[in-house]
């Protein structure tokens, strides 16, 4: 089948089902918890699954079944970081031991690792192009909410007592 791959519903509903096409209803609704980090994360891809958790979650973006694409992005993640060090460390071209210069395998390395890293940030809406397509749905309102939105306008609109010069 070819083509481009195809959008989760969830993805398409935040981005206002541009194509106007019938969303998948039956489509499997996977639990909304955030997935656990597993130890044997890089210690580089650790500190990058900390930075974008919280960000995925906060898109409603996360499930516990993503746990292997956010390993796999964040390894990569790592893996560019380190070639980029060796990159900026000992050049993009080196010289083999006949004297020939190449580029620095670290170059194929860092590349291909940001090619990954893209798939895996487009997946989840990251990228800014694939972000400028999600439509965050209005936050839910509640009665306590509500509730003090009326209190501090009503507040607001008091009108201090005479004589009061703090206003």
């Amino acid at each position: 089948m070819s083509g481009p791959p195809p959008i989760p519903t969830k993805l398409k509903q935040l981005r206002g089902n541009p194509g106007k096409q019938a969303l998948n209803k039956r489509e499997p609704q996977p639990q909304a918890v955030t997935p656990t980090r597993p130890g044997w994360l890089l210690v580089e891809a650790k500190r990058e699954w900390s930075r974008i958790v919280p960000e995925l979650r906060a898109m409603g973006l996360l499930t516990r079944v993503d746990r292997a694409a956010l390993c796999n992005y964040c390894q990569w993640w790592a893996r560019w970081r380190e070639a980029e060090e060796t990159l900026t460390r000992d050049g993009i071209i080196f010289t083999t031991t006949n004297g020939y210069p190449v580029p620095s395998p670290a170059a194929a390395i860092s590349q291909k690792a940001a090619q990954i890293m893209k798939s895996f940030l487009t997946e989840f809406g990251l990228t800014p192009a694939s972000r400028s397509r999600v439509h965050l749905p209005e936050p839910k309102r509640d009665e306590v909410s509500d509730f003090l939105e009326r209190v501090s306008a009503e507040y607001d609109d008091l009108e201090p007592p005479s004589g009061d010069k703090s206003a």
